[in-house]
């Protein structure tokens, strides 16, 4: 019980700082502060800190590795791109990137709020380690394609400013060019691999509980369709040599791809996936 009560406490902390924190980086960007984007990645910080105290707790309570909860998935999305974008500032000093991350992080929080605690996300022939991996990495690839294409909204966005020579406060606040272009490359490097472990172990344990029927599911179809793409990307990055704008738009239309897919295979389409 004293363990449940904690476990809502931190989740109410870590969603109040993460409130506070999107609303301090959008203001960084209207007041054109760049001391309110720094004082709002410290804020992040902990915000960070009480949900993974919020995830511990989880794990303790329940059988999170086998069968994650509905809030626990939704909480592990909002930890994931926030970890992401946390490691990126040991790297690079790229604070006001944050106004671009931090309102995915919230609306994650604001999803698992809805969430009842300890409803079950997977339904119980779903119930295994080899699923929960595939949802964790598939996250983390995912949490890094969201950042890899803010960075490419940004980098759009000052290279507009500086090739029209619109030299204002505004430009002055926003990273530099090479520093969004080196997130860029950080984030496909890294979300394809983590990607591919997690449609590897997905394939493995659909293969073994499904056997046949489910190659032709649309969620797998477009996830397959979403890796191609970030292959093709990260390939012409490294072997042909693509960087720069003509990447950040790449990027960002990539991304749009991944979110029309979603969105039509919910609404339009049956699939295995129905429980997210």
């Amino acid at each position: 019980m004293i363990l449940t009560n904690l476990e809502i406490i931190s989740f109410n902390i870590a969603f109040t700082l993460s409130t506070l924190s999107a609303a301090g980086y959008l203001s960084s960007l209207l007041v054109k502060r760049v001391k309110l984007a720094k004082i709002s990645t410290w804020i992040l910080a902990f915000a960070f800190g009480s949900l993974t105290v919020n995830l511990l707790f989880a794990l303790i309570n329940s059988s999170v590795l086998i069968n994650p909860g509905s809030r626990d998935f939704l909480s592990l999305c909002a930890w994931s791109v926030c970890a992401v974008y946390l490691a990126l500032q040991f790297k690079t000093k790229t604070r006001v990137l944050g106004a671009f991350i931090s309102p995915f992080i919230l609306l994650f929080m604001i999803a698992a709020a809805g969430e009842a605690s300890g409803k079950s996300l997977l339904p119980q022939n779903l119930q295994n380690w080899l699923t929960t991996m595939h949802l964790f990495c598939v996250i983390m690839g995912e949490a890094l394609f969201v950042i890899a294409s803010c960075a490419g909204l940004m980098f759009i966005m000052q290279n507009s400013l500086l090739k029209n020579k619109k030299l204002s406060r505004t430009s002055r606040l926003l990273p530099s060019l090479s520093d969004l272009d080196r997130i860029n490359h950080i984030c496909l490097l890294g979300g394809f691999p983590v990607l591919s472990l997690g449609i590897i172990a997905g394939a493995v344990f659909a293969g073994i509980s499904w056997q046949s029927g489910w190659l032709t599911d649309p969620k797998v179809i477009w996830t397959f369709a979403g890796w191609v793409i970030y292959g093709f990307l990260l390939h012409q990055r490294l072997a042909i040599g693509w960087k720069g704008y003509r990447m950040a738009v790449f990027s960002g239309v990539a991304f749009v791809f991944l979110l029309l897919s979603y969105g039509s295979v919910r609404l339009c389409f049956s699939t295995l996936h129905n429980f997210i």
